[in-house]
């Protein structure tokens, strides 16, 4: 079996982590709801949003895969009807974070400063079992695994300079000719 390569790579492999996943055991559809509604946050924020969605506190947008997902009030700050907390994604893909956290630490980028960069979900070969029906039938029973890659990257830190914030305090008065 070959090296995993990543779909994205990142402007700085420096100033980023990897992490991945394969042959996860999760629901593809709910996985890929889930790890879309976490890409381009903060870290700190995608790990705090997780925890949440586990405690039913918010909620996951369900956007493509979203039929016979019912409309759920939380859905409003997403401007989306439709929702659901799929707890196995959330806490797969929290321990993904987690994973690619510690991968950070190891470099030595600065935890705080990390966002999700690069998030993205793709189907795995059905894992396959059987159902026995009437009449001495028998039909699949399979599962949808998926393999899950993430890239966190250092952002950049704005520091505000002391003259910025001197001159956002003075209206500037125009001068006649």
């Amino acid at each position: 079996m070959g090296k995993h390569t990543y779909a994205s790579t990142p402007e700085s492999s420096t100033k980023s982590a990897k992490c991945s996943g394969s042959h996860l055991r999760v629901r593809y559809k709910n996985t890929r709801e889930t790890v879309q509604a976490i890409r381009g946050m903060n870290l700190l924020r995608a790990k705090q949003y997780l925890g949440n969605v586990l405690q039913k506190k918010e909620i996951v947008p369900f956007t493509r895969y979203s039929g016979d997902v019912g409309r759920k009030a939380q859905c409003k700050q997403w401007g989306h009807p439709q929702g659901r907390w799929p707890k196995k994604s959330a806490q797969i893909v929290l321990d993904l974070l987690k994973n690619g956290e510690s991968n950070a630490e190891m470099k030595g980028l600065d935890t705080a400063a990390l966002y999700v960069d690069h998030a993205m979900v793709n189907r795995a070969p059905h894992m396959r079992r059987r159902t026995y029906r009437a009449h001495g039938r028998i039909n699949p029973y399979q599962s949808s695994p998926c393999h899950i890659e993430i890239i966190l990257t250092q952002g950049d830190v704005a520091v505000v300079s002391a003259e910025d914030s001197d001159r956002k305090g003075k209206k500037k008065v125009s001068q006649k000719k």
